[in-house]
């Protein structure tokens, strides 16, 4: 596996963690921005590394969109639409904040898309070596 993949897969699995440690305890609504917050980040760190695997398979992508199509193509997602679902979430609260869309969106990363990204960095690392 090559020097960046390595890298750019352990930092995604540290701010995993982090994300999961700020589900399983927050509790007030500080705490769930904070898990939002996590959540940003480790979905930036999730399509570049994507990028990168992809890379090294001979496929080129740009864009998160366009990561996650081809991890669809490519096998390492079975779901294409929890993930686009996922960049969608990430893109309002980047872009728009709102209570409500914070609220639904902390129960998206909680019952959902923390699951999605745990499962494609399993396959990321199974593929990859």
């Amino acid at each position: 596996m090559r020097e960046e993949l390595t890298h750019s897969i352990g930092l995604l699995e540290k701010a995993y963690i982090t994300l999961e440690d700020g589900i399983n305890s927050a509790v007030s609504d500080l705490e769930k921005d904070g898990v939002i917050q996590r959540f940003e980040y480790s979905f930036e760190l999730l399509w570049k590394t994507l990028k990168i695997f992809l890379f090294d398979q001979g496929i080129i992508c740009k864009s998160p969109k366009d990561c996650l199509k081809s991890a669809f193509k490519f096998g390492l997602i079975e779901n294409d639409e929890a993930f686009l679902n996922m960049l969608e979430d990430r893109n309002i609260m980047s872009h728009l904040y709102s209570r409500e869309d914070s609220v639904l969106i902390f129960e998206n990363i909680k019952k959902s898309h923390s699951i999605n990204m745990c499962n494609l960095i399993k396959n990321i690392k199974k593929i990859s070596g």
